[in-house]
């Protein structure tokens, strides 16, 4: 039987990253894949001439060389990637009505000074209130670097002297937060733009990690690479090659084994493989039923998988049209289009298919004009759904129904901007959560894991690493992760999770 240190079964973007990690520091390390290329979800397909970006709409916290993010520091410093990024003009533009009743269309650019000037000019008497979030937003940020390089030590002591506001609003919701810092509401409600992005509502979205977010954003831009996130997937798999690792592509993990109770390898489509650390990319849920013998999962860890809530289920529209954006009229990259800036209310609608009139729209030529073939352009239309209402949907009515959503959001987004899309349409192709349930073998086509709300939030699970992995030899990485869910937060999550495994076998090493 072959032998390696560690097994890590999936290569997404948690999975790749904690291999990358481990094949760093000398571990002979073997990543495995069912599919025939790396990156879940971070891939891209063909459709006629046009090669459509599946999922990433952009990174957050990479930032320019003069001010690198945490993601740039990874992916370049640690990890030695070298590949070419786009930098994306403006934070985001949107239509909707206010929860005052104003209608809205509001561009925000990136930058702190920029951002504050224009929600001045949105919202007059806002900047004072402004300048205190990102004071907050700082604080923040500096406290969860500090918890995610503790490894699960984070003093308490220490975190009430250097960041007692971060400890004030930890356990409070963005809304909350938001409201103490007297921000008048139709600021609130533009900033809150991006709850979509989380799926989660900011009444019950943890402050902490909204804020952790947005910050990014704002303070260092946006960035997509320039060959799709498939590129990307590509070029960390490569880097995980050259630094020793190994992977397994068409193979399936089956069962992970175990030997007196503690992890001893995985069974696989090809063979079964030693290993006394195994990470897997994976949902708990699918784990706990089909890969882990029962009796050797701790009786709260099925309690709290049960407890928690599935996240958002993607559906994509991808569109390949026949005439440029400029032609087209589309100047901005990401324009968000929900009914109303009342995250509460379109979270309530998200339930339904037949009432969710939520969408964000990108074009991808306006940051990268080389995307498509010349005299072309490339749209993507994403909503979320929170219930099972694609299980209803029988199988005869399918085709029938994706294609009824995917007309109206065309339409919605025609009559909110005024551009017209619909007859320069040359491919489309739609992904709905049954595709993505069917790709990345998740369930009910979850792409974030668990909703990261009220008591299972960001940081609440940052806190809890000291008992988050209590079966031996085993980890999950992902968007079931501590850090919850989006690529920035995966990409950290797999080397935060490798790092915890790195000192399991120092210690085991000491015993």
């Amino acid at each position: 039987m072959l032998s390696y240190d560690v097994v890590i079964v999936g290569a997404g973007n948690a999975g790749i990253s904690a291999a990358c990690t481990m094949a760093k520091k000398g571990k002979k390390t073997l990543l495995i894949e069912r599919h025939n290329l790396p990156g879940g979800c971070a891939t891209s397909f063909r459709r006629g001439r046009f090669e459509f970006e599946t999922s990433l709409h952009e990174l957050c916290d990479y930032g320019p060389a003069d001010n690198p993010g945490e993601i740039r520091t990874l992916l370049n410093d640690e990890y030695g990637l070298a590949i070419d990024w786009c930098e994306v003009p403006d934070n985001f533009r949107v239509i909707s009505t206010t929860r005052t009743g104003r209608r809205i269309d509001v561009v925000m650019p990136s930058g702190r000074r920029a951002f504050t000037d224009k929600m001045e000019y949105y919202v007059p008497g806002s900047r004072k209130a402004m300048e205190d979030y990102f004071a907050l937003a700082d604080e923040t940020d500096a406290a969860l670097g500090y918890i995610n390089h503790s490894n699960g030590k984070a003093d308490p002591a220490y975190l009430k002297e250097h960041f007692p506001n971060f400890l004030r609003t930890a356990a409070c919701s963005t809304d909350r937060v938001l409201k103490a810092l007297k921000l008048p509401s139709d600021a609130i409600d533009i900033l809150n733009t991006y709850w979509g992005y989380l799926g989660v509502p900011t009444d019950k979205l943890s402050f902490v990690h909204y804020t952790a977010m947005v910050n990014k954003y704002i303070s260092r831009s946006a960035y997509i690479p320039k060959l799709t996130s498939h590129g990307l997937s590509l070029a960390l798999a490569d880097r995980f090659q050259k630094m020793g690792g190994e992977i397994w592509y068409n193979c399936e993990a089956q069962k992970v084994l175990f030997e007196n109770g503690r992890v001893s390898g995985v069974s696989t489509t090809q063979g079964d493989i030693a290993a006394r650390h195994v990470i897997l990319n994976c949902s708990p849920h699918t784990a706990y039923a089909t890969m882990i013998p029962r009796e050797l999962i701790p009786q709260r860890e099925i309690k709290l998988a049960n407890a928690r809530t599935h996240s958002a289920r993607a559906y994509v529209l991808y569109l390949g049209l026949d005439r440029t954006a400029e032609e087209l009229g589309i100047k901005d990259y990401s324009i968000f289009l929900p009914d109303s800036m009342d995250p509460r209310a379109m979270y309530n609608q998200l339930a339904s298919i037949k009432d969710n009139n939520y969408s964000i729209a990108l074009c991808y030529n306006v940051v990268n004009p080389a995307i498509s073939p010349e005299g072309t352009c490339l749209m993507s239309f994403t909503t979320i759904f929170t219930e099972e209402d694609w299980a209803k949907v029988k199988i005869q009515d399918y085709v029938k129904t994706k294609n009824a959503v995917a007309e109206r959001i065309v339409d919605n987004f025609e009559k909110a901007t005024g551009i017209k899309i619909r007859d320069s349409i040359e491919e489309m192709a739609v992904a709905t959560p049954w595709t993505f349930a069917r790709y990345l073998n998740s369930p009910q086509g979850t792409i974030y894991g668990y909703e990261t709300n009220d008591w299972d939030s960001m940081m609440a699970r940052m806190m809890s690493l000291k008992t988050m992995y209590p079966i031996p030899g085993l980890k999950f990485a992902g968007t079931s992760g501590p850090r919850g869910d989006g690529y920035s937060s995966t990409y950290v999550c797999g080397n935060l999770v490798a790092r915890l495994t790195l000192k399991d076998m120092a210690d085991e090493e000491d015993r």
